[in-house]
């Protein structure tokens, strides 16, 4: 599931970036997305492995309840949703894998924890880093990523679909292992 808000205004937002990295696996991976209820879906198989692309038609505040509707819709569980969104806290272009936590201030975040009542499901992070000093987050997040900062996304967008795989095939420990490094040493 990619998280974005829907509607051609938010098509390439910061806060879109969840939907930008699921729009470019599609693509790679030659899957096309149709709409079914409150989601574009894309199915396809990935190395032996079924997949599910989903991108919600919901405001993102409200996307838990298209993650939950479409996993009981699928006799699936929260052990098999991997969550793709942005986040603030990470330098832009930098993506973390994780298989727990709370909503960090991400509004559609806390949605799907609040609608699936648990934190136990798999999230990839893109970073989209912190807005200048004086700029307020909510209008940083719902902004277009400038020229310079789009080409560094555009060259996360491969990597995320390694990850994505990885994570499918392998298991998102393999993920972390295999994606995740070590801060370089400080001076």
């Amino acid at each position: 599931m990619g998280l974005g808000n829907p509607g051609g205004a938010y098509k390439e937002t910061r806060h879109n970036l969840g939907w930008m990295v699921l729009e470019y696996t599609a693509r790679c991976w030659g899957i096309s997305f149709a709409q079914q209820g409150q989601a574009l879906i894309g199915e396809g198989v990935i190395d032996g492995h079924a997949v599910l692309l989903a991108l919600p038609l919901m405001w993102m505040n409200q996307t838990g309840e298209v993650v939950r509707s479409l996993l009981q819709a699928r006799n699936l569980t929260p052990s098999d949703l991997v969550l793709v969104y942005d986040d603030l806290d990470l330098p832009l272009g930098a993506l973390k894998i994780k298989t727990r936590g709370g909503a960090g201030g991400h509004n559609g975040l806390r949605s799907v924890l609040t609608c699936l009542g648990t934190e136990d499901f798999c999230r990839v992070k893109g970073g989209i880093g912190r807005p200048p000093d004086l700029e307020d987050p909510a209008q940083y997040v719902l902004s277009p990523f400038p020229q310079d900062q789009r080409a560094q996304i555009d060259k996360m967008l491969p990597k995320a679909v390694e990850v994505l795989e990885c994570v499918i095939c392998h298991g998102a420990s393999m993920a972390m292992n295999q994606f995740h490094s070590a801060p370089p040493p400080q001076k």
